[in-house]
């Protein structure tokens, strides 16, 4: 007899039908195995049901088809071990009309060849347990379309984390109740997560790996054989460890394995939902962006105007995002990727622990968590520098006021009224002074933005708090005025803003 042709419902446990009362079925004969399951019920009075069984069935019988010498024979032995030999999981038996109890003899057979056999009591008709079994797969298949639904969702905002890679590999490691592991192009361990099986189990994943990683390790380069087709993914039990293997992406060589103590029905499509993750987080651009943007990359760089080489980028109008992680640590090229795929832009430059990204104006950014965003104005490639200045002082002025996204929003001022070239003339005399100390000028800047708080301008330059009070205390000196004096402050943000 072939595998069972299990269903895409998930199983019943068959203690579950026996612990319903409405029920009242009772085990008989066979093994007490706490984790027996049932995958459907089916009805026939065939003394031989092998040809219409799949396995795995609670078969249902009220014993019409036996003899009535059967009991002196091996009738009921011959009819028990086809039963076992086509998969079933285990036997029904109807009380009344026919049989006023269960044969002893059929109750000897299910016990020799271990088929747990149940008694159905009158009250109890075939299609109410059959309907029993339904309900029970139905509730089931609701939990875990619930379960793999809300791992889909936390797989998802951990890929949008500083720490992507970690972030999944952890929380699909806490979804399934195991350990996940990334294994690089050359089969070394990149990361893992959760608790790890023992060196053999660990072993055997390794090997698993290699099953699905192409046999160039995802090189790709010219000149080299794709040899055999590899499959997507493959699972395997060892060392009572179910494993799981997973190619990431189209050849990049990268591989997720998983290693387990229990499988449950949704573990494959939850590992499934992170391996696309994590194709993304790891893969390289497909060729024909990734073509288009070194193109116009290697223009700018040989002298081309911006506003040429903008159409190669994807977008006419852009912004431009300064992003910072929340907390301590510097975000790698990974995470920097990952924040690009958030945003939809891969025109992404991690600059030690902040993240510039170049976004098209028709995809304005969303907070995200985990970091913290400063965004410009909308503007045409030729702006692009000024843009990048007003990023970072929104990500300056959203970190001082813990804000996740903040977005540079000009507007008419009185400012505006004064001829523009009078304006610069009169901005650079009046700070000239400090404009020769960049680090004065910009503190200067931020304590103005932030109306002379010395804690938030401490928090947004990432200085301490005495530093701003000495940096204020000498812009004060150099431009030898009143900081304290309203107008004076002013002046000087109406200044600071056309330098």
């Amino acid at each position: 007899m072939p595998d069972p042709a299990v269903p895409p419902t998930p199983p019943v446990l068959l203690a579950s039908l026996l612990a319903r009362e409405d029920l009242a079925l009772r085990r008989i004969a066979g093994p007490d195995d706490p984790t027996a399951v049932v995958h459907w019920v089916h009805t026939s009075e065939m003394a031989d049901p092998y040809p219409y069984l799949l396995g795995g069935e609670l078969l249902l019988t009220a014993g019409v088809h036996i003899p009535e010498a059967a009991g002196s024979g091996t009738y009921f032995d011959d009819y028990v071990s086809r039963i076992v030999a086509a998969g079933g999981a285990a036997l029904g038996f109807g009380v009344a009309p026919v049989h006023d109890t269960v044969p002893r003899a059929l109750v000897e057979a299910c016990e020799r060849h271990g088929l747990p056999l149940l008694e159905v009591p009158p009250q109890t008709t075939f299609s109410g347990v059959a309907r029993a079994v339904w309900q029970l797969m139905a509730r089931a298949r609701l939990a875990e379309l619930r379960r793999v639904t809300e791992a889909q969702q936390s797989l998802t905002a951990a890929a949008s984390r500083p720490d992507p890679v970690p972030s999944v590999l952890r929380q699909l490691a806490q979804r399934l109740g195991g350990w996940a592991v990334l294994y690089g192009p050359e089969g070394a361990q990149i990361a893992g997560a959760g608790r790890q099986p023992g060196k053999e189990a660990a072993s055997a994943l390794a090997g698993l790996a290699e099953v699905v990683r192409p046999a160039d390790g995802g090189s790709g380069g010219p000149g080299v054989s794709a040899g055999p087709p590899h499959p997507a993914s493959a699972t395997d039990t060892a060392f009572g460890t179910h494993l799981a293997a997973y190619a990431l992406g189209a050849g990049h060589g990268f591989v997720l394995g998983v290693a387990v103590p229990e499988r449950a029905p949704g573990d494959h499509t939850v590992a499934s939902v992170a391996a696309v993750l994590l194709s993304l987080l790891t893969g390289e651009q497909q060729s024909g962006t990734g073509a288009a943007r070194s193109s116009a990359l290697v223009r700018l760089l040989l002298g081309a105007a911006p506003e040429e080489v903008a159409p190669l980028l994807g977008g006419r109008r852009w912004v431009v995002v300064h992003a910072r992680p929340d907390g301590q640590g510097v975000p790698d090229q990974i995470a920097a990727s990952a924040l690009g795929a958030a945003l939809g832009s891969a025109l992404v430059d991690p600059v030690g622990d902040v993240v510039r990204v170049l976004v098209p104006a028709d995809r304005p950014p969303a907070p995200l968590p985990g970091w913290t965003l400063g965004v410009s104005a909308c503007v045409a490639p030729q702006d692009w520098p000024a843009a990048d200045t007003q990023a970072a002082r929104a990500l300056a002025r959203a970190r001082a006021t813990r804000t996740p996204l903040l977005r540079h929003g000009p507007r008419p001022a009185l400012a505006d009224l004064i001829p523009p070239d009078e304006a610069v003339a009169h901005a650079r005399t009046l700070l000239a002074p400090v404009t020769a100390r960049p680090a004065l000028t910009e503190t200067l800047r931020t304590w103005l933005s932030l109306h002379g708080s010395w804690d938030r301008t401490a928090v947004a330059l990432s200085v301490h708090r005495n530093t701003v009070r000495q940096r204020i205390a000498r812009c004060a000196a150099l431009l030898e005025t009143d900081l304290d004096d309203p107008d004076v402050r002013m002046e000087l943000w109406f200044a600071l803003r056309r330098i």
